[in-house]
């Protein structure tokens, strides 16, 4: 009789009527909406330690039902601030679970699409721990998956610093034209870890480790314990991640992608340290052709890290240097320069003008873009409402796809010319080889 009821509640949110009145349908059944405050998700915490711990508090106001981790002592801890969920070791399992509306990932980058993905298909809401793939196509792939059940589920991806009231106020300005015309943006991160190659053979790995689950779609290499000393341990690694371009870039690009409207880059070159076929750059810089936005041209968007920097403005008035993750955005009557929390405006009038800002109308305090109140949150309340939050899967799917492009055209050594909308370079066919990754056999994105 209960399933019975699910379904006549699934029919009747199908009627004209039910679309009026704004519910939404959890996965699970559960009717949502401004009306049903009260609802709570049946929520898998996928990857529990670590960065995963960042999403307790939030989670522990839903139901918590599924706990999963490679690392069974990790799991335990879990279990001892959620003692009702079931446990798992392998997310595929975990995902199996009857009755789970959402899932929070918080596992290693070589994992992020797999389990979105997989989780997409099971019609779940889903918030991903940046970066959302660590190739081209399983972001296309996520991406896509999302934009046809962008009706139904709420996705968010983990760039929590977006919830910092600095990046509306940077988007307002830009938009109002504090710069006047936007011509370029420069972004960059000032990380340096080098390593020079996958790690030796070191022993066994600890019983509570399932160490073949933690390598997972990843070409198999030999357990160390090197690798799980925090995440910079293996995200320098091409199997395990993207290097600075999936941690902090992830972060910084967001600063820069809210303050433009735009999709995917049409040529992209790039250039950085020689090329080490386990270990991504150090030092890289990479640099993109960006289509107009609804409210700015073309423009050109540049990306450096790792000592590489761009050249300071107005003579070296402002030392870029010292902002360790920032952006700057050059524009016909100056330039805006920010880091996740401040921001500098440098007028550069025309000849003629004087750099008094008379031209820059601020807003009102009932046009500014509202605050974001606590990011997983937004997310959790999308998923009971409108399902709109601030960096779904189609926003940071665009910003790290053009980003991952960077890699592949420092990997080939050669500018590329991309295609955004079937998703191939149409000068390089080794390019287009590095738009996906091979997985073991027993893995599969599909799922």
């Amino acid at each position: 009789m209960m399933k019975d009821s699910i379904i006549q509640r699934r029919e009747f949110l199908k009627s004209t009527a039910a679309v009026g009145t704004g519910l939404v349908i959890l996965p699970s059944g559960v009717l949502s909406g401004a009306n049903a405050p009260s609802n709570k998700l049946n929520v898998a915490l996928i990857g529990v330690g670590g960065r995963g711990r960042a999403h307790y508090n939030c989670a522990a106001g839903e139901n918590v039902v599924a706990l999963c981790d490679v690392d069974e002592k990790a799991l335990a801890k879990a279990a001892e601030k959620f003692p009702r969920a079931e446990h798992y070791v392998d997310w595929r399992k975990c995902l199996d679970q009857k009755g789970i509306d959402a899932v929070i990932c918080s596992t290693t980058d070589h994992t992020h699409a797999f389990i979105a993905n997989w989780a997409l298909n099971r019609d779940m809401h889903v918030y991903c721990e940046k970066p959302l793939g660590n190739c081209v196509n399983e972001v296309r792939v996520v991406r896509d998956n999302w934009l046809k059940k962008k009706h139904k589920l709420a996705t968010q991806v983990g760039t929590q610093r977006h919830a910092i009231p600095n990046f509306n106020r940077v988007r307002e300005l830009l938009m109002d034209g504090v710069i006047g015309e936007i011509t370029d943006v420069y972004a960059w991160g000032n990380r340096k870890i080098p390593k020079p190659g996958y790690l030796p053979a070191a022993g066994d790995p600890p019983p509570h480790l399932h160490y073949d689950l933690w390598i997972g779609p990843s070409p198999w290499h030999p357990y160390n314990p090197a690798y799980f000393r925090g995440c910079l341990a293996w995200n320098p690694y091409w199997d395990f991640g993207t290097g600075q371009i999936g941690d902090m870039g992830s972060h910084v690009m967001d600063l820069a992608w809210n303050g433009m409207d735009t999709t995917l880059p049409t040529t992209v070159q790039a250039k950085g340290d020689p090329f080490n076929p386990d270990v991504t750059p150090v030092k890289l810089e990479s640099h993109f052709d960006m289509p107009a936005g609804d409210w700015h041209g073309p423009l050109r968007l540049h990306w450096y890290q790792g000592g590489a920097m761009p050249g300071s403005p107005r003579r070296g008035l402002v030392n870029l240097e010292a902002i360790g993750h920032g952006v700057m955005w050059k524009g016909s009557l100056g330039h805006l320069i920010a880091d996740f929390s401040s921001r500098i405006i440098l007028p550069w009038p025309k000849k003629g003008q004087d750099a008094d800002l008379t031209y820059y109308k601020g807003r009102k305090e009932e046009d500014l873009i509202p605050k974001i109140d606590g990011f997983q949150k937004e997310w959790v309340d999308a998923a009971k409402g409108d399902l709109k939050t601030s960096c779904d899967f189609e926003y940071s799917g665009n910003a790290i796809e053009t980003m991952l492009l960077g890699l592949v055209a420092y990997r080939v050594g050669k500018n590329i010319n991309y295609d955004g909308a079937n998703g191939r370079v149409t000068n390089s066919s080794e390019a287009n080889s590095l738009l996906s990754r091979e997985y073991r056999p027993e893995w599969t994105l599909h799922g």
